[in-house]
Parts: C-alpha cells; sequence; structure tokens
C-alpha cells in the first residue's frame, strides 16, 4: 500500500484486503501513517471480521 490521497472507501478496501491476507492491524498503521485505532476502527467500520487477540502463544496448552 501506498501513502497518496485516496478515497476513504478505498483506503478501506485495500485495509481489509490486507488484514484478511493477515497483515497484523499494527504494520497497518505504520503502512499507512495512522494510528492503530485508527485502523481498528476503519476495520470495523469496513465489516471486516476481527481475529482473536495474541498469536501462536496464546493457543491452549495441553497438560
Amino acid at each position: 500500500m501506498q501513502k497518496s490521497n485516496k478515497t476513504r472507501e478505498q483506503l478501506l478496501g485495500e485495509l481489509r484486503s490486507a488484514y484478511e491476507q493477515g497483515a497484523s492491524i499494527r504494520n497497518l498503521a505504520a503502512t499507512v501513517g495512522r494510528s492503530y485505532g485508527s485502523v481498528h476502527g476503519m476495520l470495523r467500520e469496513s465489516g471486516t471480521t476481527m481475529r482473536g487477540r495474541g498469536g501462536p502463544n496464546h493457543t491452549a496448552r495441553s497438560r
């Protein structure tokens, strides 16, 4: 993604697509020059299904 004068709808679509392909919100925020909260809000606004928190370290461990 390049930072340019895109319409909000274009930006929402690009953010959603990148997030659904596995990009993190923090990475997206850095890429577009916006805050984590701003990108999170835009993803929710675009109807994106949000992933759960954490990564592979947050899975249940068998005992």
